[in-house]
């Protein structure tokens, strides 16, 4: 399976994920971005990896009433999220391997969230703006 670009007709699909006990990876990207566009073969190659996790491609710019005042400063920024709970937000080097490390860390059973990443729930911003 491949990732879900993030549209007005998947942002229910995207809620249902939220909604339930899914890991949700993030990829909040910019179609004009060549380093975006270069990544994007190697996130949907890590959501086959990971069938058990969801997966969704967020352009900033045509999802940013969901998007918001999120400050995202480079590419590709990634979002761990499960439910409520956000897990990691921030800049990774564009190399698939170093996301996957991230979600295998963010994913085990013993990872808390971080309470300063609430800001960044994407359950949150649907609920808001959808």
């Amino acid at each position: 399976m491949s990732s879900l670009t993030l549209t007005p007709a998947s942002r229910n699909q995207l809620a249902d994920w939220l909604a339930g006990d899914d890991w949700v990876v993030a990829c909040l990207c910019a179609a004009w971005c060549d380093t975006c566009r270069a990544y994007r073969a190697g996130f949907d190659a890590l959501a086959r990896q990971h069938p058990d996790k969801r997966f969704v491609w967020i352009d900033i710019e045509d999802e940013a009433d969901v998007v918001g005042d999120i400050d995202v400063e480079n590419f590709p920024t990634l979002l761990i999220q499960r439910g409520d709970d956000v897990h990691f937000f921030g800049t990774v080097l564009p190399d698939p391997r170093v996301a996957d490390r991230l979600i295998g860390a963010h994913a085990s059973a013993d990872a808390d969230p971080d309470d300063k990443l609430d800001e960044f729930s994407l359950r949150a911003r649907l609920g808001a703006g959808a």
